[in-house]
């Protein structure tokens, strides 16, 4: 094999590492943004637009979620088939609770008062537009974990092979480490989350 060719894994991380930085830039750059257009938005009323409760509660369920899938990278290198399976399953379906969650919580803001005296008003519309491109993200993961899920079931990963699910836990822990950014900032700018004394 010659010098320049790189074997397939190595090049999939590689992908995975390139992609993974994409997204970074495209949040970090979202997050920015979010905040030039806060901080210009500081006297607003609609800026004290409390969060809902329930995103503390999605935030607890990514958790679970990373946690889950960080533990089948454990299993796949015992080569525990069926376990990796499971872990990634279950990820999988807290995911789904995870965007459950998150759409109850934006429609609620989208029905709160901050959005009824016109256009997206301010703060808050920018609450559920990042909240909303996040999810979007959740949603590709759920299929990443369901396909992962079924191919490790399938015996595709061993404890020589198992880099898509090495992958599977890191964009996991991009998704947590992003969400945890966008919930700090939000409650930075906005008036915080209902009846809790942060």
């Amino acid at each position: 094999m010659p010098a320049n060719v790189l074997p397939n894994d190595r090049r999939f991380q590689q992908g995975g590492w390139l992609f993974l930085g994409t997204l970074l830039v495209f949040f970090l750059s979202s997050l920015l943004l979010y905040f030039i257009y806060a901080s210009g938005r500081r006297g607003d009323v609609q800026s004290t637009v409390p969060l809902p409760n329930s995103f503390l509660t999605s935030t607890i369920c990514l958790l679970v979620i990373s946690g889950l899938v960080h533990w089948a990278t454990r299993t796949v290198r015992r080569s525990k088939r069926v376990w990796t399976a499971s872990l990634l399953g279950i990820s999988a379906i807290a995911a789904v609770a995870f965007m459950a969650i998150q759409y109850t919580a934006m429609l609620g803001m989208l029905g709160g008062p901050a959005m009824q005296a016109g256009t997206g008003k301010g703060v808050a519309g920018m609450v559920v537009v990042l909240a909303f491109l996040h999810a979007l993200h959740v949603a590709g993961g759920v299929i990443a974990l369901a396909i992962v899920s079924v191919r490790s079931m399938l015996g595709r990963y061993d404890h020589e092979r198992h880099w898509p699910v090495d992958f599977a836990a890191q964009y996991w822990h991009f998704l947590d480490l992003v969400w945890l950014c966008m919930l700090a900032s939000f409650v930075a700018t906005t008036g915080g989350f209902q009846g809790l004394a942060l």
